[in-house]
């Protein structure tokens, strides 16, 4: 899918040329099909090739796949996605700063001040 979305079209072999993988014809054509049963790409005939295109754009894709892995591996619930996060990765501070700003939320207000005055 990330080749598509940065070309925006391509033929199997167009799409197996700009991969960083050095995958057989024949897989990256299943992978295709697999993407086009499930609705992400549709393909046109181009000669005797299809030329693949991306049926959603990459923050529609993620959207997707990710409510299904919450519903599947987190019982539907995104806080749990987010506590598996910080428990495997290392979350600084300023990381949680910058999620609070991209999702619109204020500090806790029960928060304490630190010497300086923050929070």
């Amino acid at each position: 899918m990330a080749v598509l979305w940065e070309v925006e079209s391509g033929t199997v072999a167009e799409v197996r040329k700009k991969l960083p993988a050095d995958l057989a014809y024949t897989t990256v054509l299943t992978i295709l099909r697999n993407l086009e049963d499930k609705g992400f790409v549709s393909h046109e005939a181009e000669g005797r090739a299809f030329r693949y295109f991306p049926r959603l754009g990459r923050q529609a894709a993620q959207r997707n796949v990710l409510s299904k892995l919450i519903d599947k591996l987190f019982h539907g619930s995104p806080e749990q996605l987010i506590a598996h996060l910080a428990e495997d990765h290392e979350i600084t501070a300023k990381d949680l700063q910058r999620l609070r700003k991209k999702i619109g939320m204020r500090p806790d207000k029960s928060e304490k001040p630190d010497k300086r005055g923050k929070r």
